[in-house]
């Protein structure tokens, strides 16, 4: 299934399901109330409520509705946390050598995250505002995975089990911020934290059962910026898999459902990455579309957001 959440032309939201890729199923309404409203009560019982679905023979009428009258929203509004990994070494190697860097030995040893901010996630075709005082506008072509089922200290050949299913990521980055910060040790955290961008769809891995390699899956990843392909890449290319990257966030620790893990960036798959030489830094008004297979489209525009509060001065007195 490509579940999804969405409003009605009258604000109401819920959840549904794709049909024939022309039509949304309300299914608390094709439920009658069984099944929740919200994906995050949808996932805290997955499996269960999967089984609702596949028992629903047809749909009332009048829980379906015509894509082009409804506004799909981020599958997941609320992720309850969202771990971003750094899984792919061409990505890796490609950054750090832009800036003179050498490969880290450690990286190889096992898959890092960092926490970023849940609170922050929008949809498809929504404008994402970055910060007024950043002009270093990034975007980063990234697949995740949804939990949907509670567990810990979870093995990697175990780990589809707890997979409620997958979704385009965008963690767009305020490359000056991050650089800025990141020399102190720490992050990134204001460089990333005002928007991560998911969907258009949380598609179940029945779904992409055809595209399975072992522990790995061949979708093709691309990002285009106002039309013009910039980056190109496969989730097959994962260093490390989907498994191995849940069996190093729960060990010693619990994922719940609802929460969002994120591959880290393609090879090619961001700006910093391909350099200015290829293509600026975004601005404001560039829509950036984000492809993978079997996923489909997810599409945003950037805007310059509106004036900072004050900030410290480097003495650490208070400046505008």
């Amino acid at each position: 299934m490509k579940l999804v959440t969405f409003e009605m032309r009258d604000g109401l939201q819920s959840i549904g399901c794709i049909q024939n890729e022309q039509f949304i199923v309300d299914l608390h309404a094709a439920s009658k109330g069984l099944l929740p409203k919200k994906m995050m009560d949808f996932l805290s019982d997955f499996d269960q409520n999967c089984r609702v679905i596949e028992g629903m023979d047809t749909f009332p009428t009048s829980s379906v509705h015509p894509l082009s009258e409804v506004k799909l929203l981020a599958p997941l509004v609320n992720p309850s946390s969202f771990r971003d990994f750094y899984a792919f070494e061409a990505h890796v190697k490609t950054a750090r050598n832009k800036r003179g860097l050498p490969m880290i030995p450690e990286w190889y040893d096992e898959p890092v995250f960092y926490f970023s901010n849940h609170h922050a996630i929008f949809g498809p075709d929504e404008d994402i505002e970055f910060p007024s005082h950043a002009t270093w506008w990034d975007y980063e072509l990234e697949l995740a995975c949804v939990i949907g089922k509670e567990g810990r200290n979870i093995q990697a050949d175990e780990a589809d089990d707890y997979i409620a299913g997958f979704t385009i990521l965008n963690d767009w980055s305020a490359r000056d911020l991050q650089r800025k910060e990141m020399k102190v040790g720490l992050g990134p955290a204001k460089g990333k934290d005002f928007a991560t961008s998911i969907g258009p769809y949380l598609v179940t891995k029945d779904e992409l059962e055809p595209f399975k390699e072992g522990d790995r899956y061949h979708l093709e990843m691309r990002a285009y910026v106002n039309g013009k392909k910039l980056s190109e890449g496969n989730a097959k290319d994962m260093y490390f898999s989907f498994g191995q990257l849940i069996e190093h966030a729960s060990n010693n620790a619990t994922l719940k459902p609802g929460d969002l893990i994120g591959s880290g960036t393609v090879g090619t798959g961001c700006i910093l990455e391909l350099g200015t030489d290829i293509h600026p830094w975004l601005s404001d008004g560039d829509v950036i579309e984000l492809s993978i297979t079997g996923l489909g489209t997810l599409r945003n525009t950037v805007r310059k957001g509106g004036k900072t509060n004050a900030i410290l001065s480097s003495n650490g007195e208070r400046a505008t």
